[in-house]
């Protein structure tokens, strides 16, 4: 797919803005705080999916005003699309100017991955953000996906909420029973798509780690769940005991983790910092291979201020990998990407173009 232009009012610094974008690549320059950011966090938005800098709606809008839109146009699959998000009160999105019931409904419209300075620490943080991971990726793909983990959180809570009060008053575990069938039904869906979601990712990855690590390196991504092949009924009432003194359901998907194998050693636990950022970058990459198979087309690349933090071999990769699909590169320094030969260069200051 291809982003042609991008429409912004009042969002985060960034007043009143309008680009146009080159169909292959797009670097766009400035110091801190000018609004790089900004730019391609509204892109990422657009989604479907949350920002990727974890930040209430309301931050949004700029200081001062009642609130906030971006807008784009976009060509998938040879048609061309139109997109639009408006931050008020309450967030409404827009696709070819059809309101949606919420923003999540644009998964599967507009597909994009993004890499960050977060993302390069995806193998040390964590097991909530390797999970935040594959829900995003998931749900991109499959919008009904969002649905279900949205019902299984809300079961979740709920156990959460009465199971406290179990020790106290057994006659509850009707209540319970209610919210544990819920669980194990959202569950085990949650688990079925994250697992052939990994079977399809390792069909990519393995190639692009083998690049990454000039031919010497294998990687392997493992699916870590603390049930069986399944979860049951039964797993959460045996779990009722512990569960009660610490007010958490201790079993179920949201207790699942991903393990990286390099060599069939684990990444997390004797992996070097390179050997680490290399799987952050393979699984990001490999992402978008699984888009392309799956919807067409192969989806945009947001790369967030990353290219400071890799060396000179991992930017090289990443710019000659990103081959017939568009990207958006931010950077204070461009020496950063001093390999790369054509493109669309946008300066960003004070939230304008220079």
């Amino acid at each position: 797919m291809k982003v042609k232009n991008l429409k912004i009012d009042n969002f985060r610094n960034i007043s009143n803005l309008y680009l146009e974008f080159d169909e292959e690549k797009n670097v766009i320059c400035g110091e801190n705080a000018q609004g790089k950011t900004n730019i391609i966090e509204a892109l990422w938005l657009f989604s479907g999916a949350k920002s990727f800098r974890s930040t209430k709606d309301t931050s949004f809008i700029k200081f001062g005003e009642q609130n906030a839109k971006i807008k784009t146009e976009f060509e998938f699959l040879g048609v061309e699309n139109s997109a639009e998000i408006i931050f008020g009160d309450n967030k409404t999105a827009f696709f070819n100017e059809k309101k949606l019931s919420n923003t999540s409904a644009l998964a599967g419209q507009f597909n994009a991955v993004i890499f960050s300075p977060t993302d390069l620490n995806l193998v040390t943080d964590g097991p909530a953000n390797r999970r935040r991971f594959l829900d995003t990726a998931i749900g991109q793909l499959y919008p009904n996906y969002i649905e279900i983990l949205r019902s299984y959180t809300r079961a979740v809570m709920q156990r959460n909420k009465i199971i406290k009060d179990y020790r106290y008053d057994k006659t509850i575990s009707v209540m319970l029973e209610v919210f544990e069938k819920e669980i194990v039904d959202m569950g085990n869906k949650i688990i079925n798509y994250r697992k052939r979601y990994i079977d399809i990712l390792n069909k990519f990855v393995k190639d692009i780690y083998f690049g990454i690590s000039c031919q010497k390196e294998e990687i392997k991504v493992e699916y870590l769940s603390k049930t069986k092949e399944i979860l049951t009924e039964n797993d959460l009432i045996e779990a009722r005991q512990i569960d009660m003194f610490t007010s958490t359901t201790s079993v179920g998907p949201h207790r699942d983790d991903i393990a990286f194998k390099i060599n069939d050693i684990s990444a997390r636990d004797y992996g070097s910092q390179g050997q680490k950022r290399s799987v952050a970058l393979s699984l990001k990459l490999a992402g978008a291979e699984v888009i392309k198979k799956l919807c067409g087309e192969y989806p945009i690349c947001l790369l967030d201020d990353v290219m400071s933090e890799l060396d000179e071999g991992r930017q090289n990769y990443i710019l000659n990998h990103i081959k017939n699909w568009q990207s958006f590169i931010t950077c204070c320094d461009t020496s950063n990407i001093k390999n790369l030969k054509e493109g669309k260069i946008i300066t960003i200051k004070n939230g304008g173009v220079v």
